[in-house]
């Protein structure tokens, strides 16, 4: 386990947690590696959420169990925390906030903190999450300029005095955290001055804007939801017309209207609003549409856990709609994968005209990275779209399965689609033979998709002969214990494209003596993906659905017990 440090914020929604996250991560950037994520409960206001930062030197996009310091920010914010404490951690707060027993029977030491109070000697009790954010800046010996120029950022449209109040709140925290008698160990880093800090959710919006969208449509469904504001937000600068469709049926007809129409266009959903969703995408693949459709997964079934995390619409996404038609599901781990697989989405549903979907969760989404400078390829806008002549057949049957894709008004030509089975120029036919012809025309392209199959990364030694698979939002944690193991022949395969799946897996599996899979949901339904289409049945399969994700501890017990 790599050298970091975890804080903890908890209180209620409505408090202005996910403000101290955004101007604590801003701060923190240029001195350490950081990655926040939140913990959210279903309630519109009450409840306990916490957001947690975690704090090293070294790259880390994990999320820790055990806290280091914790920050109580009302009397009901401490009770869903006990089992994540112990005689090393610090918990600040009014002492009303806590529960003196089982401090006790933890072993923590408290420190007092009154937020109120000090925030009141700025001005008003308004500022208390200024106060705090300066305290911890304090405690992390920040440059105060790092601190003062987020909150002119974010208040700008404020007065110039509701400005100054907040940056003398803190002031008035940093002074009192520069001289917490407690000194953080951890050492500064000045080589990730140039990175940035963004979320899962910009991550996929960025991608999309890389890979030349101008239209999304969707009905919003958290946390699917941030995609939709994010282009929204973007829409001006960027050209992306924006559509909140009335349901989600409508949203991805619309979508693939605007494929039709030769728009690149995404939709972005959760499990629930992407179950509604299947007519259209049975529409996409007999009308041989792109289509690009964004799912962050959610617990269910049915609305399930709505604010918490699960990898379980694996299944969902690859048996959607009825009859056989090719498909594409990507699934990022990284921020750096969010961006660069969503851009090459959009370039993969232009040239093979099917349906590619980006499997995300609410962990990912909801996470925050520090990410470096990236390179973008531009070879991911090539456009396939062709003009048409007068004998244009916009079905035509070719070698390689990929008919000609004209748009209407773009040539001479007729561009005639039907979600019937159809013939080469589009027409409705009962025809036996021709059904046959067009099915396996479609299904032909799967191997075509296959010579693009984007590989799986391979993090600790080529000559391995233990191996770790996962796919999505577990890379960080998986990562991170594997790169801290004292196992020297272990080895984590992180599967970018889940499915079709190449052979290559398999081959990386047989090197192997001993294999696991980790995956967030309770059937293992990669590792029976994986005996389905690959032959290899993958015996250790160390699975969690309770929504919430792996934690670090959680994973380093579990490789001790495998291997």
């Amino acid at each position: 386990m790599l050298q970091s440090l975890t804080f903890v914020l908890s209180g209620q929604a409505g408090q202005g947690l996910a403000t101290i996250e955004k101007l604590l991560s801003q701060a923190i950037k240029n001195d350490y590696y950081v990655f926040s994520t939140q913990e959210v409960m279903s309630r519109v206001r009450g409840g306990n959420n916490t957001v947690e930062i975690r704090v090293s030197s070294q790259p880390v996009d994990a999320y820790k169990h055990t806290i280091d310091m914790l920050f109580l920010l009302n009397d009901h914010s401490f009770y869903r925390l006990h089992d994540r404490i112990n005689e090393d951690t610090v918990i600040f707060g009014e002492r009303a906030f806590i529960d003196e027993d089982v401090l006790e029977k933890a072993g923590s030491r408290f420190s007092e903190l009154k937020l109120n109070d000090l925030a009141s000697e700025a001005g008003s009790v308004l500022y208390s999450n200024t106060v705090l954010f300066g305290f911890i800046s304090g405690l992390l010996d920040l440059d105060t300029e790092a601190g003062e120029a987020p909150i002119r950022k974010k208040f700008q449209s404020k007065s110039e005095k509701i400005i100054e109040n907040n940056i003398n709140a803190f002031h008035k925290g940093y002074q009192l955290g520069k001289a917490y008698e407690r000194k953080i160990s951890i050492e500064k880093t000045d080589i990730i001055r140039d990175h940035r800090i963004i979320s899962g959710t910009e991550a996929i919006g960025i991608g999309a804007l890389a890979g030349g969208v101008n239209y999304i449509a969707s009905y919003p469904m958290s946390p699917g939801t941030g995609v939709l504001q994010y282009l929204a937000q973007k829409g001006n600068d960027f050209d992306v017309i924006v559509e909140q469709a009335e349901d989600e049926i409508a949203a991805i007809n619309m979508s693939i209207g605007a494929w039709y129409a030769g728009a690149r266009s995404l939709v972005t959903t959760s499990g629930g609003g992407f179950a509604l969703m299947e007519e259209g995408v049975s529409l996409a693949g007999i009308t041989e549409s792109p289509s690009v459709i964004h799912i962050a997964q959610r617990p269910g079934p049915g609305t399930g856990l709505p604010t918490r995390t699960e990898q379980a619409d694996l299944n969902l996404v690859v048996y959607s709609g009825h009859g056989e038609f090719p498909r594409i599901v990507l699934a990022p781990g990284s921020v750096e994968d969010g961006v660069l697989l969503t851009q090459k989405a959009f370039y993969l549903a232009d040239k093979y005209q099917v349906p590619v979907f980006v499997l995300t969760d609410q962990y990912y989404v909801d996470s925050n990275f520090s990410i470096p400078p990236l390179e973008l390829s531009e070879k991911y806008l090539e456009s396939f779209i062709v003009e048409t002549t007068s004998d244009y057949l916009r079905y035509k049957v070719t070698d390689n399965g990929l008919s000609p894709r004209g748009i209407p008004g773009f040539g001479q030509g007729l561009v005639k689609v039907d979600s019937d089975e159809h013939d080469e120029r589009g027409s409705i036919t009962e025809d036996f033979n021709v059904r046959v012809t067009m099915n396996d025309k479609r299904l032909s392209k799967e191997d075509r998709i296959l010579e693009e199959y984007i590989e799986p990364e391979l993090i600790g030694p080529k000559d391995y002969k233990k191996l770790i698979i996962s796919w999505g939002s577990t890379y960080g944690v998986l990562k991170e214990a594997v790169q801290s193991t004292d196992q020297k022949d272990l080895a984590y395969l992180h599967i970018k494209e889940v499915f079709p799946l190449h052979t290559m897996i398999r081959d990386y599996i047989d090197q192997a003596d001993s294999v696991a899979i980790f995956e967030i949901n309770a059937t293992s339904q990669l590792a029976n993906l994986i005996k389905l289409h690959l032959d290899r049945d993958i015996q250790n399969r160390i699975v969690k659905y309770n929504g919430t994700p792996f934690s670090i501890e959680e994973i380093d017990a579990k490789i001790k017990e495998v291997f």
